[in-house]
């Protein structure tokens, strides 16, 4: 039977009102993951108001050795 292990990443999109995520900072943070072995599996953002995002919270997943 595979098993599985989760790791979950929150990235901060900019002070406590939100902001504008740096792309480039984020695509390097999912390959440094994707490096390590983990697979992303879900991805979404914590919405405050009007479009804005406080956060975006990253699900990753990879098959445990053993």
């Amino acid at each position: 039977m595979e098993r599985w292990q989760y790791q979950t990443l929150k990235y901060k999109t900019g002070g406590w009102m939100g902001g504008k995520v740096n792309e480039q900072e984020f695509q390097d943070e999912l390959n440094r993951y994707g490096a390590e072995g983990w697979e992303l599996v879900s991805c979404f953002d914590t919405s405050i108001s009007q479009g804005a995002s406080r956060d975006i919270i990253v699900v990753f997943k990879r098959r445990m050795d053993g």
